[in-house]
């Protein structure tokens, strides 16, 4: 049977087989176990990555089923990282380090090759266990990003994950440069069921946001998440603007963590790595939002960008629905990308 076929028909077998347990939606609540939540975030991963996932299936198949071990076959694999747009940086570091243990493991054939490059591929994408630790703090969250990365809808997204877990969520407006912005987060925050501080278009962001602050303080949030510009072509002005509000914070909420996402455009491929490290150059970043990872084939760069930039991806988005950014597992990513 035809190797892409058969992936399609593992990937259907595995929905089919999780069609009892209930996924969120935009009106719906979570009910059932951990393990069944976390069989429901895991179908969603898969179909969120279907694209890179057919992209690649006929070709990993393939050159696992090679006469030898060969430079030929090094040469495959290299294509096919590359490929997924993993980077040509990350996909030397990936074979070097295949190439390390098949000579360790003195291994001969091809098919055994698969499970050390599946293993190798995670684990540039290691990461520390306190990623997350914020989320049960005073916390607030800078968002940045460059206009059409889906920064406003993963601020959304985010409020909405963050109040299912019973956080006290509060949103502002301090993105006043974009026409719109303070609109279309509006919307968001009343999709999440949250309340937003706001100025007028044209504000100083920095008076957004120690008003934002003060309403925290005030109203007992557990989490602010701050929008803020995301204009690149000049980063002074960018730099100069973020220092203004990690000072208002610092003085204003001291005894708040302070976290600064980037949000970036999966569907752009080495592009996002490139803005990822841009906005990084500019701000003292924490971690990446992923978006638009369902409308790609090229689902690699998540691989690229945490082993590249030393940025951990935080969240990931699968979907449009309001329940489809997830926390990013490098363990679950990799294996709905390559496991057949």
């Amino acid at each position: 049977m035809d190797e892409e076929i058969r992936n399609e028909e593992y990937t259907e077998e595995l929905l089919n087989e999780e069609e009892s347990e209930e996924i969120l939606t935009d009106t719906e609540e979570g009910s059932g176990t951990e393990p069944e939540k976390k069989k429901g975030f895991f179908r969603r991963l898969l179909e969120g990555l279907s694209k890179t996932r057919a992209n690649l299936a006929r070709s990993f198949s393939a050159v696992f089923s090679s006469s030898r071990i060969d430079d030929d076959f090094y040469d495959e694999i290299e294509e096919l990282l590359i490929t997924a747009d993993m980077g040509v940086e990350t996909t030397e570091k990936i074979i070097d380090d295949l190439k390390e243990k098949v000579e360790e493991n003195r291994i001969k054939e091809p098919a055994e090759c698969r499970s050390i490059l599946i293993e190798s591929i995670k684990d540039q994408m290691r990461t520390t266990e306190d990623l997350y630790d914020f989320e049960n703090q005073k916390s607030v969250i800078l968002v940045i990003g460059v206009n059409g990365v889906g920064k406003t809808t993963s601020i959304g997204k985010l409020a909405a994950m963050y109040k299912k877990q019973g956080k006290k969520v509060l949103l502002a407006a301090a993105d006043t440069f974009r026409a719109a912005a303070c609109e279309q987060l509006r919307e968001w925050a009343n999709r999440a069921g949250v309340e937003l501080v706001s100025g007028q278009e044209g504000a100083d962001p920095g008076a957004v946001v120690y008003d934002a602050v003060a309403a925290a303080k005030a109203r007992h949030t557990d989490i602010l998440i701050c929008d803020t510009a995301g204009r690149l072509h000049n980063k002074k002005n960018l730099m100069d603007e973020l220092g203004k509000i990690y000072r208002i914070i610092s003085r204003e909420y001291p005894e708040a963590h302070l976290e600064t996402f980037v949000v970036v455009d999966g569907t752009t491929g080495q592009n996002a790595l490139v803005q990822a490290q841009q906005f990084g150059e500019a701000a003292d970043v924490t971690g990446i939002i992923l978006t638009k990872l369902d409308g790609t084939a090229k689902g690699g760069i998540a691989v690229a960008i945490e082993s590249q930039l030393d940025i951990p991806v935080k969240y990931i988005g699968v979907g449009e629905k309001i329940d489809d950014l997830q926390k990013f597992d490098s363990d679950s990513f990799v294996n709905a990308i390559f496991e057949e």
